[in-house]
């Protein structure tokens, strides 16, 4: 297996883990239809690349996403996040922990932004 198929498929396993059928029945965003090599370039680099490292464990990274979403106010992508670390077990009350935390290093208006995002997805849980 060559190094970029390797991370391909660790890439792909951490994104199972994260949103399991969704990602294995080759489900995904919208903008996966008109770009899938960006979006598996995503899983390779993103993934395989950055998140199978060694030094931190899946649940911490999503923690870190989470966070860092908030933060930058990106409300799409952190309702994925969201979505992802309850299934690695994170609980509902740790996510809005997280996200009442960036009040203090983002501001109040990111972290009500981030809360008001998460609501549909952790009201579910």
């Amino acid at each position: 297996m060559s190094d970029e198929s390797d991370l391909l498929a660790k890439g792909r396993e951490i994104q199972g883990r994260l949103w399991g059928e969704r990602v294995k029945g080759g489900q995904g965003p919208p903008g996966m239809e008109i770009a899938p090599e960006f979006f598996e370039w995503v899983a390779r680099a993103c993934f395989g690349g950055l998140w199978s490292r060694p030094g931190l464990a899946l649940r911490d990274r999503s923690l870190c996403t989470v966070a860092q979403l908030a933060a930058l106010g990106k409300t799409e992508e952190l309702q994925g996040h969201l979505m992802g670390a309850l299934e690695l077990g994170i609980s509902r009350e740790e996510l809005v922990e997280v996200l009442m935390q960036t009040a203090a290093y983002a501001g109040i208006p990111a972290a009500v932004q981030a809360l008001n995002a998460a609501a549909p997805i952790l009201r579910r849980s």
